[in-house]
């Protein structure tokens, strides 16, 4: 099997590639963003012509936190409507037989009904801080259930939830709440600092999927003869900011004080993604919080000695 990853040196790239790698019958093709612009259609549909992939997971994405997301909305939705245009398009064209498309729980509505079903796409208005992806996002899905409405390709899509692990970006602005924690927290402990200060209440709920277990849950997906059109990929579970905001400072080793400052906003008070219908299929995500943040942070402490850290 020809394998293309789109995005092999992101963090959900690495870890496709980290799980098909050693696969014997799995020949992976790897792209890196000098060697293939996927915001090109013409080198995209070089690429798949003269590759001819047999299956294609598309993990390519520009992602970044709300800060990231309300600085750049036309950056977020322009890149990431080409990446998912011609990708999908060019597999089609180019015989690809398996295509799994990788969304964001952000496709969901500001005002989902907790847990958040698949059902519930579209059904009323989206968070205004980071719509730009999030539309962008929703088309990549679409484009891929049209065209095996249309074709009869098994081209489908999964929407993990917010994700973590080796190969994250933590850089201080632009990074998802639990890098920004991890580095936060590191960096308060190195310099012997007493006390950190966290945005908010801390009462928020949020969901967290180790990025080894959503390759794992790709794999499982592509293997499906019929799989849904989308489908959530997360754990079920979810734990408070303060929950996890201290749990990150026990694992990172700082023993100062946290302070709340309630004058910051929260943002929405929960986010949990109704995974039922993948367990319904015959797959449960394995890492328990704890154990994945101490991995992440030893991942860390290796990536920053090394001097390949993202940030």
């Amino acid at each position: 099997m020809k394998l293309y990853i789109s995005g092999h040196n992101g963090m959900v790239g690495s870890a496709l590639v980290r799980r098909y790698k050693n696969e014997p019958q799995t020949k992976l093709l790897l792209r890196s963003r000098q060697e293939l612009d996927l915001l090109s259609q013409a080198a995209v549909d070089e690429f798949f012509a003269t590759e001819k992939p047999d299956v294609a997971i598309i993990a390519a994405a520009k992602v970044g936190g709300i800060h990231a997301n309300n600085t750049y909305p036309a950056d977020f939705i322009y890149e990431n409507l080409a990446v998912a245009s011609h990708t999908i398009h060019a597999a089609w064209k180019h015989g690809v037989s398996k295509l799994l498309f990788l969304g964001s729980s952000c496709i969901y509505p500001k005002h989902a009904p907790q847990p958040m079903p698949e059902e519930c796409l579209l059904s009323s208005e989206l968070e205004p801080t980071n719509e730009a992806y999030a539309i962008a996002k929703i088309a990549g899905l679409k484009l891929c259930q049209y065209y095996r409405k249309q074709y009869g390709v098994r081209f489908h899509s999964a929407m993990p939830t917010n994700l973590y692990g080796p190969g994250d970006n933590y850089h201080p602005q632009n990074s998802h709440v639990l890098p920004a924690l991890i580095r936060r927290f590191h960096e308060a402990r190195v310099a012997g600092k007493t006390e950190v200060v966290a945005w908010g209440t801390g009462t928020p709920r949020r969901e967290f999927l180790h990025v080894d277990d959503l390759a794992d849950a790709c794999a499982f997906l592509l293997k499906q003869d019929n799989p849904p059109d989308w489908v959530n990929v997360g754990t079920g579970t979810d734990v408070t900011i303060k929950e996890l905001t201290e749990t990150v400072a026990d694992v990172t080793g700082f023993t100062g004080t946290i302070t709340w400052d309630s004058s910051k906003p929260d943002g929405t008070p929960r986010k949990l993604m109704d995974v039922s219908r993948l367990t319904a299929l015959g797959w449960q995500a394995r890492i328990a919080l704890r154990a994945g943040l101490e991995k992440t942070y030893a991942t860390f402490l290796a990536e920053q000695e090394a001097g390949v850290l993202r940030q």
